[in-house]
Formats: C-alpha cells, sequence, structure tokens
C-alpha cells in the first residue's frame, strides 16, 4: 500500500510528459534547432515550479523520508565541469531524442526500442562510478 502513491505519481509523470509532448523526438530536434519554444517553456516551467516547491518544503519544515531536514547544500560553480557534464548530457538527448525522466515513459508506451538507451544510461552510470575519483568534481 505504501508504494501505491509512488505508483500514482509515476502514472501522473507520465501523463503530463506526453500530453505536454515532452516526450517528442520532433519537439527535442525544434529545440536543439531553436525552432520552437515549446520545450524551453516546459523546462523553465519545471525550473520555476522546482523553486517554489524547494523554498515551500523548506519554509513548512518538512523532513526527508529517513526524518532528516530538508537540506541542500550550495554547489561550487566549476566551469569545466559543468560544459563537460552538460556536453555529455546534450550529446546523448540529441542523439536519442530522450532525456532520463522520460525514458521509462516511452517504454511505458511500448517504444521498446528505447531499451537500448535504457541499457545504455545504466551503463553510463556504472562507468561514473567507477571513474567517479579521476572526474573533476
Amino acid at each position: 500500500m505504501k508504494l501505491l502513491k509512488f505508483f500514482a505519481v509515476g502514472i501522473l509523470f507520465g501523463l503530463v510528459m506526453t500530453k505536454s509532448e515532452a516526450i517528442s523526438w520532433f519537439r527535442i530536434q525544434e529545440m536543439f534547432h531553436f525552432d520552437s519554444f515549446h520545450m524551453f517553456g516546459i523546462i523553465g516551467s519545471a525550473v520555476v515550479f522546482g523553486a517554489i516547491g524547494i523554498y515551500l518544503l523548506k519554509k513548512k519544515g518538512v523532513r526527508s523520508m529517513m526524518g532528516k531536514p530538508l537540506q541542500l547544500d550550495p554547489k561550487k560553480m566549476e566551469i569545466k565541469r559543468l560544459l563537460l557534464g552538460g556536453t555529455v548530457f546534450g550529446l546523448g538527448w540529441a542523439m536519442t531524442g530522450a532525456c532520463p525522466g522520460p525514458l521509462y515513459v516511452l517504454l511505458g508506451q511500448g517504444a521498446g526500442v528505447i531499451l537500448v538507451v535504457i541499457a545504455s544510461a545504466i551503463f553510463g552510470a556504472y562507468m561514473y562510478g567507477v571513474f567517479k575519483a579521476r572526474l573533476p568534481h
């Protein structure tokens, strides 16, 4: 029964991603070619609502699932790290037409070929763990 709320949020996420066309390869290509504002509007809205959500969570004193206070430590802005990570992420996004979030939405819609992308993402996360100590952080 506890997992039910997570399934509900996942279904809601999938519906929003589908209805907003955020999982559309054509919409993503429009974004990378600067032909449409659609995806930039979705991303911008997510940033604004996320910032408001975090502000409200902190103001209300919401705790983590482990009972600890919500704490988000500021990160150092390291241009080299951001350029490298952003480039790798952007190339993967442009080549596959999907960022990590919608991969499972696409799988749920029956796009079986996305399993190759999911396997590649999992492998990439594993390789990050292997080389983490040598990467610029």
